[in-house]
């Protein structure tokens, strides 16, 4: 790991420290660690500032799907930046390329979806969705119809809506979130929250009633959507029992509350289908997505809502004269041109194929440490995994916060040239490039199972946990 020091003075690092407020960062921490400085990336490797290469495990923040070197969306990026390099979708004005990504966002889409709306960011996408399904009631006159319900551990992102529908309390503590409105149901992770002696079949029925008593006890008529990610990303990479969802959504059809999919991690390929909802077998009203939508080369989201929603957002601008709805970058040309070069990308190389055929190898070679002493669960779908460390495999206890276990794993990781994400519960996370080869994912699983055993022999050592 590269770490500023006084020694570097005017060094790149140094001028980091003095200049730049990091998210997720321990602010304070990061004055005297440093950051580590990222300088090139070629396929699934990024090089640092000392020229030391890593594979980019987790593909970013979850999100570069094709690699860091893709000339063909450096050239669509170009070339629309030459022919068109900004305009805007306001007061009936429009561009060739927003409508051909609506267009291939519509007909990729698990089922049948109406418009896209597009934003910045996988945050604005979920904010964006807070008010429209707050407009969508009150066009409907429903003004009492506007509670959200999202799960705990769900991660949705960090504006004040979207941070208020995330379920992990960092990201409420000292901010004032949740907002009014927003409420959270059970979690779907069956090894932390199944009774002892309880099936998965009775756990999926246990979350369904929970979601069912709370919709009760608010009462129907005021709840308007359920928001969920097919599998849940920065909350430990969670994968629901099988059933979940089936369960789940006739209740939410049965009191007329929205669905909506949040595809930002899960989709484009992610899982092994295009969209984790074909995976989880979900059937949305609306989803938001971003992320892989551009192979994060640049920031781009959208919102795809069905039929009924739009007919509804359509009568009431009409009625109040305008939507009075959208960012200044909203289908910024650029993005909007390398979405679609990336879209074709994904067709023209099968990358959804490939996916499916290199995620088994990364899936069993993840598993094959679940008997590792320290490992209390291993999880995972498609190209993304995550392994839970534990102070007792038998009693599933976990790591004090404050020894920072899984930090020290990631840290080991990054020793051995391999960036992953520990996560809250020390779930050490692993989302590589959608093209990354079976011969990478090897090199991957390797250096992350020598980092494990580095991180077993640093709790014995500390006498942190009985490893045997």
């Amino acid at each position: 790991m590269v770490h500023a020091s006084p020694a570097r003075g005017n060094s790149l690092a140094a001028r980091d420290i003095a200049s730049v407020l990091h998210p997720y960062t321990n602010l304070k921490k990061h004055e005297s660690a440093g950051p580590m400085m990222i300088s090139e990336g070629r396929g699934v490797y990024v090089t640092d500032d000392a020229g030391k290469t890593y594979i980019e495990g987790m593909a970013g923040l979850w999100c570069t799907s094709l690699g860091f070197n893709e000339e063909r969306l450096v050239a669509a990026a170009v070339k629309q930046m030459r022919r068109l390099p900004y305009y805007h979708a306001f007061n009936h004005k429009s561009y060739d390329v927003a409508v051909d990504l609506a267009e291939r966002l519509i007909e990729l889409a698990p089922v049948p979806m109406s418009k896209a709306f597009f934003a910045n960011s996988g945050s604005e996408a979920n904010d964006t969705v807070v008010k429209f399904v707050w407009y969508y009631n009150n066009a409907l006159g429903r003004p009492k119809k506007k509670k959200i319900i999202s799960r705990i551990k769900g991660y949705h992102g960090v504006t004040v809506a979207s941070a208020s529908l995330t379920g992990l309390p960092n990201n409420h503590r000292d901010f004032d979130l949740p907002i009014a409105n927003i409420l959270h149901t059970s979690c779907p992770h069956y090894y932390r929250f199944g009774n002892p002696g309880e099936s998965e079949a009775d756990f999926v029925s246990r979350c369904a009633a929970d979601l069912e008593a709370l919709i009760q006890k608010e009462g129907a008529d005021t709840i308007a959507a359920f928001i969920a990610e097919p599998i849940m990303g920065a909350g430990g990479v969670i994968v629901p029992p099988s059933g979940y969802f089936e369960k789940i959504q006739p209740i939410l059809k049965k009191h007329d509350i929205l669905l909506i999919a949040d595809e930002v991690i899960c989709g484009f390929g992610r899982t092994g289908n295009m969209w984790g909802s074909e995976t989880l077998s979900i059937k949305p009203d609306i989803m938001t997505m971003a992320k892989a939508l551009s192979s994060a080369y640049l920031p781009i989201s959208a919102v795809l809502i069905g039929q009924r929603v739009y007919e509804a957002l359509r009568e009431n601008s009409d009625k109040i004269g305008v939507f009075g709805h959208g960012y200044t970058y909203t289908a910024h040309p650029v993005a909007a041109a390398v979405a679609v070069e990336t879209l074709k990308i994904y067709a023209e190389r099968e990358i959804v194929g490939h996916v499916r055929k290199v995620g088994p190898r990364l899936q069993a070679g993840l598993r094959k440490l679940a008997d590792h002493p320290l490992v209390g669960e291993v999880r995972g779908l498609g190209l993304f995994g995550a392994i839970e460390l534990v102070a007792d495999k038998k009693t599933k206890a976990s790591f004090d916060p404050k020894q920072a276990v899984g930090p020290f794993m990631a840290k080991r990781c990054e020793e051995h040239g391999l960036i992953v994400r520990a996560m809250g519960g020390d779930s050490i996370a692993v989302c590589p490039p959608l093209i990354i080869t079976e011969d990478e994912i090897d090199l991957l699983l390797q250096r992350y199972t020598k980092a494990l055993e580095d991180t077993a022999a640093h709790v014995k050592q500390q006498g942190l946990a009985k490893v045997a």
